[in-house]
């Protein structure tokens, strides 16, 4: 035998009930049609009880549809608040309430608008009978109906828009043929949030005071559910802005340059860089939930103290260098600023420390000082290593020569060791002399120098500085001599001309010098080579530059070789007004 499939619970039992009405005004029908076949007249009494009895059959059935669509209608509010509940994804949701309204209402199109933050309203889903969104053409509806329900907080129901006298000359109303029209307020904690507009273009009074109950009931739901939807979305956003500055963060402190630990109160390392990591060569792994007093103790003792001082007593140390062995990287220099690593309120939760690895800058230093040695600070300053060309220009300077007279006798007579400490002191001394008039040290050619003035920085008096700083080595080796044992006692030729030199770099891409080249060098070389020892022999070009300064006195020509025309020359006395 086959079993009818019935629904369970109420409406079950409302069906059975329906079924068993229908089943009693048959028989009541069957029975009045047979006595009336028989032609048996019934009481007049029982013929109105029959009839009472078939129209309270027909109340009760009204009243058990009614209760069955009740029913369906509460049915769906309950799964439509399971579905509203159970998702926080805004469109979901939003679909869910207009797709459940049209339903439960009859209504071609729902629209929901929700108030923005600047008390406008935002038109967030619109959707029509065939649960299709709806585009933005298509939102045609009365702007009237949706501000007396903004105003007024209260659902507004007409049966036919076009005949009500509250709408019917709104231009909004004529212009899209609206009929019927509900449209109820969202409220959340008694603050409305937005309304929820249903209308039928086609058919005039659709709605009911029942579905505007139902509609008021469900939107007070939807509104809670709208709201929860919205506050996830902005925690979704928060929390997405928070984990890509956490990521941004992150990738800061993974590209800092600077080392970077940090421990907890206990000295535990919580934090550490990749710049940590090689530092101090030890891996990320290693450091982390290591001891910072241990690691730090392993670098220099003196640090575990100076860590418990910024713990304990709230110091800082800034700056401090240090130099120490590493595994695996030997002796490097380290700079450390050791702070407490505070809480939002002031309270020391542990130490952060800062290092910066100066071995490779202290290396550096180093080679530009002794590379300042060799070559004139000037010079280093002007030139730019990202642009060094080979060539020069031409420029007129200030040339000097000077060389010690009888050092090639000297040298055979004595020690390397002792031979290039004594020519070190003789060299010093011209050096500081020329870079005491802010000249520039060309060159070191063996027992002489060579130095130029006007280059590369412009000097208007150039030739008397370079006169000058001759007569300033020559009181230099006097002041030697007085520190030196007679066998150590040697003397000064000096050379100096002035004239247009090629100034600039040369030699080869591997192997550069920054020089002077011309005429106006080799005239001053070979007035040094003329030179008598403690003399200063300087051109007529120079004599002509400083003789209001400098007291001179004139020496035979100079003939020198591989030139034609012998060079003028004068001896230097010493300076008219010494300063």
């Amino acid at each position: 035998m086959a079993t009818s499939s019935r629904p369970s619970g109420i409406q079950g039992q409302l069906d059975e009930l329906n079924e068993a009405l229908d089943g009693l005004r048959r028989q009541v029908a069957k029975a009045r049609a047979t006595l009336g076949q028989q032609s048996i007249t019934l009481p007049a009494a029982l013929s109105e009880a029959l009839a009472a009895i078939q129209d309270q059959i027909e109340s009760l059935r009204q009243v058990i549809s009614d209760s069955a669509m009740q029913m369906r209608n509460l049915e769906a509010l309950v799964d439509i608040g399971n579905v509203i509940n159970s998702s926080l994804d805004m469109e979901t949701v939003l679909n869910e309430v207009m797709d459940t309204i049209i339903q439960l209402t009859g209504a071609e199109r729902a629209f929901l608008m929700v108030r923005n933050e600047r008390g406008e309203m935002d038109m967030m889903v619109a959707r029509n009978w065939e649960r299709e969104s709806l585009e933005p053409a298509e939102w045609e509806i009365s702007s009237t109906v949706v501000r007396q329900v903004l105003q007024g907080g209260e659902a507004v129901l007409t049966t036919n828009a076009s005949a009500d006298p509250r709408f019917g000359s709104q231009e909004s109303i004529i212009a899209y043929n609206l009929r019927s029209i509900l449209c109820v307020p969202l409220k959340v904690k008694g603050k409305l949030t937005g309304v929820v507009y249903a209308d039928n273009r086609v058919r005039e009074g659709l709605f009911t005071e029942r579905e505007r109950s139902l509609l008021s009931a469900f939107a007070n739901q939807a509104a809670v559910a709208i709201e929860n939807a919205m506050l996830f979305g902005s925690v979704q956003q928060t929390l997405a802005e928070v984990t890509e500055l956490k990521t941004l963060m992150e990738d800061v402190f993974a590209s800092i340059g600077s080392g970077i630990l940090t421990t907890d109160i206990n000295d535990i390392i919580t934090l550490c860089n990749r710049a940590a990591e090689e530092i101090l060569g030890i891996s990320r792994e290693r450091l982390l939930g290591a001891s910072l007093v241990e690691t730090l103790g392993g670098i220099s003792p003196d640090l575990v103290r100076r860590v418990r001082e910024v713990k304990d007593h709230d110091r800082r140390y800034l700056g401090l260098e240090i130099q120490a062995p590493l595994d695996g990287r030997g002796m490097v220099d380290l700079s450390l600023s050791i702070t407490p690593l505070k809480s939002v309120d002031e309270s020391t939760r542990g130490v952060a420390v800062v290092m910066d690895d100066l071995t490779e800058k202290h290396r550096l230093e180093a080679q530009r000082r002794l590379f300042e040695r060799m070559v004139s600070p000037a010079v280093i300053q002007q030139l730019d290593p990202d642009s060094l060309q080979l060539g020069g220009h031409r420029t007129v300077i200030t040339t000097l020569f000077a060389d010690i007279r009888g050092f090639t006798t000297f040298s055979e007579a004595t020690d390397p060791e002792t031979l290039v400490r004594v020519l070190n002191r003789y060299l010093a001394a011209a050096a500081e002399a020329v870079l005491a008039e802010e000249g520039t040290i060309d060159k070191f050619l063996g027992d002489a120098v060579m130095a130029w003035f006007n280059a590369p920085v412009p000097q208007p008096d150039h030739t008397l500085r370079a006169v000058r700083a001759a007569l300033a080595m020559q009181r230099s080796v006097t002041e030697l001599h007085r520190q030196m044992i007679p066998a150590f006692r040697l003397l000064l030729g000096i050379g100096i001309h002035c004239g247009e030199a090629l100034l600039g770099l040369i030699g080869t891409q591997r192997r550069l010098e920054y020089t002077a080249i011309g005429d106006s060098v080799n005239i001053a070389k070979r007035l040094q080579e003329n030179a008598a020892p403690g003399e200063i022999l300087v051109s007529r070009a120079v004599a002509q530059a400083v003789r209001d300064a400098v007291r001179l006195e004139p020496v035979p020509p100079v003939r020198a070789e591989g030139m034609g025309t012998p060079i003028q020359a004068f001896r230097v006395l010493g300076l008219s007004f010494p300063r």
